[in-house]
């Protein structure tokens, strides 16, 4: 993250000196009046305190009046020699040190309203007086105005770093899945394999099973691939698994010595179905088979998947173990931030199921995603 760079302080403290010193001689000169040392050496000096504007700005416009008050006092020429508490008042308040500000302000606009007595000074006592609360009121403004800059850069690094968060836990799912679904899905057809070349079995198992270790990890090959090309290149993946894959993947676990009884949904899916939902509705689906193999030890699996015009409805259901007094992992947690994301909710039971041996509990996953809100048709013209 690059930082902007500041100008150097004696930049200000130059230009202010040299507008006072210059202006104050030409005011002197036009009235016929000298500019002694004296005068020269306060009209540098609240210049030369604007080099502590960054470290204290507070003792800074304190320091800035009492040379104004100064100079005023001693009755040197007029001019422009406030110009440097000009720019000290408004530095301090949009730095934050409003009391030193409005003290300083308060006790020049006192002395000047002590010397508004005098007849000759009036109308210049109550213009100064006008002046430091219009100055005041700036840096008011400019404080306010660095207020609003600093939160606004605060919010926009916090989304910043809230969608990065969303990018790296999206990534995550998608790692989790890929990963723990291929791998799976390859040891249980290296298992049946393995056991059918010990037993002499039914060559063409054999080679169903080897085809289909050998899809399961070019499938897997791809998608990581995928990944890694996304996190090189920086960019928001984009979802590649849509509905008409479900009928891949199913087959593909079957293979698994695992008997399923798939509904596929009815294609075209409803327009409001976009690519990220058909990805959610898939990997709902895919982890649900993956635990169903890994985990709960089940014979069967029934997966439902429904699309209308009002949401999804994905069941998926086995005849395993069930789930017990285990806690959920990584890929149940996934599921539930996939298909929250996009306004669903997902409940897992593990009551007996109608498919259920006897025994076995079972474990039944439903998950729901609503179609987001339909905006009104504009009404016709002329028509209530």
């Amino acid at each position: 993250m690059t930082t902007r760079r500041r100008p150097p302080l004696a930049v200000l403290s130059v230009f202010v000196a040299s507008v006072q010193v210059v202006g104050t001689f030409f005011a002197a000169h036009r009235f016929g009046t000298a500019l002694g040392w004296q005068a020269v050496a306060l009209l540098l000096a609240g210049p030369a305190l604007l080099l502590l504007r960054r470290k204290a700005p507070g003792p800074m416009v304190a320091g800035i009046g009492g040379v104004t008050a100064l100079y005023v006092i001693a009755g040197f020429p007029w001019g422009p020699f406030p110009f440097s508490l000009a720019v000290g008042l408004v530095l301090a308040v949009a730095a934050g040190k409003r009391w030193w500000a409005w003290g300083t302000g308060a006790g020049i606009a006192l002395l000047f309203f002590v010397l508004a007595t005098r007849q000759e000074l009036t109308t210049r006592a109550w213009f100064v007086i006008i002046w430091l609360v219009v100055v005041l009121l700036v840096g008011e403004l400019a404080r306010m105005a660095k207020d609003r800059r600093i939160e606004f850069r605060r919010a926009a690094e916090e989304h910043a770093k809230h969608r990065r968060d969303e990018e790296r836990l999206v990534l995550a799912r998608d790692i989790h899945d890929v990963v723990a679904h291929s791998l799976s899905m390859i040891n249980v057809q290296a298992s049946v394999a393995l056991h059918l070349s010990r037993k002499d079995g039914d060559p063409a198992t054999l080679v169903e099973a080897m085809e289909n270790i050998k899809a399961g990890s070019k499938e897997a090959l791809d998608e990581v691939r995928e990944v890694l090309a996304v996190l090189r290149q920086d960019a928001p993946r984009v979802p590649s698994q849509r509905l008409e894959q479900l009928a891949d993947l199913v087959q593909r676990v079957r293979g698994a010595n695992l008997e399923i009884g798939f509904q596929p949904p009815r294609l075209p899916p409803p327009t409001w179905v976009d690519e990220r939902v058909e990805n959610t509705v898939y990997r709902v689906v895919q982890e649900s088979l993956t635990n169903a193999v890994r985990h709960a030890k089940a014979g069967r699996v029934d997966v439902l998947v429904e699309l209308t015009e009002q949401g999804a409805h994905i069941t998926v259901q086995d005849d395993g173990i069930g789930m017990g007094a285990s806690d959920e992992g990584n890929g149940l947690g996934g599921m539930r931030e996939r298909v929250g994301s996009r306004g669903g909710i997902m409940e897992i039971t593990t009551a007996s199921a109608p498919t259920g041996r006897p025994g076995r509990p079972g474990t039944r996953i439903n998950a729901w995603i609503p179609a987001p809100p339909q905006e009104p048709e504009p009404m016709e013209r002329g028509k209530p």
